[in-house]
């Protein structure tokens, strides 16, 4: 196949797919990850394991694969800095990197269906698929962007009044799963184009775990590219072996980036008494929350508890 390539300000790059899939001792999820991603296309593709400190021998296993390869990050530098440490490392034959979980198992065509899109939409820098659990539910991963008025509300109130107008504004599962620009998509499974990746520093690192991709989809928006969901690429998020129960470290690790995306919107004076409110709600709700007597649980799961 000869190589189309793609010249602008940020670089030039052919049209190779790369998988990127971030570890932290994934289990067996992550040999069905491997073997359901090349049911997932016809394109030849190069999957690279960013290793956070696995102990389990598994991302080991899996780099004795034709076409895996493991770079390890020396230490647990989080989900968003360990993807962009391999991306950044790419060479330029590849446009396409896809960043997910090792926890997914891909439905047939789906990563096909996915670089279908990016035809049809010139203008985006990520695509996203429909994700369902491993009983079919869809997981709400084409979401608004947060604001102050409905992160308050959703803080509050998600728990307590599920229905609540500011979570369902926000969660969008009101809509329709049809093909449509969206605020932002779930980092579990992303379609990035290199080029609008590379020219925002990807995944902002002070985020160690969750809100890099509200971060992302926000900044790239603000740079005038679009976020994509294609429904018709469907995937499965099982739920990985590192993170089988919704722990007071993971609601915290989430509380805190949600604060820490809203500062950052919200930097002015007059904005403080606001989100020291918010801050104080956020307290509130990681209380009520570790109280809870959650079960165990799959990531998907434990995401949309602490979402």
């Amino acid at each position: 196949m000869t190589a189309v390539t793609k010249t602008t300000g940020s670089g030039t790059y052919g049209d190779g797919v790369a998988v990127v899939t971030v570890t932290y001792s994934p289990g067996r999820t992550l040999e069905r990850f491997i073997e359901t991603l090349a049911k997932s296309t016809t394109r030849q593709l190069r999957v690279v394991l960013a290793d956070n400190g696995s102990t389990d021998g598994t991302p080991e296993l899996a780099a004795e694969r034709d076409g895996v390869v493991l770079v390890r990050m020396g230490e647990n530098l989080g989900y968003g800095a360990a993807a962009n440490k391999v991306v950044f490392g790419l060479d330029d034959s590849v446009g396409w990197v896809v960043v997910a979980n090792p926890d997914l198992e891909w439905g047939s065509d789906a990563l096909d269906r996915l670089l279908e899109a990016t035809e049809r939409w010139p203008a985006a820098a990520t695509f996203g698929p429909l994700i369902t659990d491993p009983h079919g539910a869809v997981y709400p991963s084409a979401r608004s962007l947060p604001t102050l008025a409905s992160g308050i509300g959703h803080a509050l109130f998600a728990r307590l009044w599920p229905a609540n107008p500011w979570t369902r504004a926000y969660r969008q599962e009101d809509v329709a799963p049809a093909e449509r620009a969206t605020g932002w998509l779930s980092g579990s499974c992303l379609l990035l184009r290199r080029e609008a990746f590379e020219a925002v520093q990807g995944f902002d690192p002070r985020y160690f775990m969750y809100f890099e991709d509200v971060d992302l989809g926000d900044r790239l928006g603000r740079a005038g590219w679009l976020n994509v969901y294609v429904p018709s690429a469907q995937v499965m998020h099982v739920g990985g072996h590192a993170t089988t129960r919704v722990s007071r470290r993971m609601l915290a690790t989430h509380h805190a980036s949600a604060y820490r995306y809203l500062t950052d919107r919200y930097p002015r004076a007059y904005w403080k008494p606001i989100l020291a409110a918010v801050r104080l709600g956020l307290a509130i709700r990681l209380r009520m929350a570790s109280r809870a007597p959650y079960p165990h649980t799959t990531t998907s799961v434990a995401r949309d508890v602490v979402e």
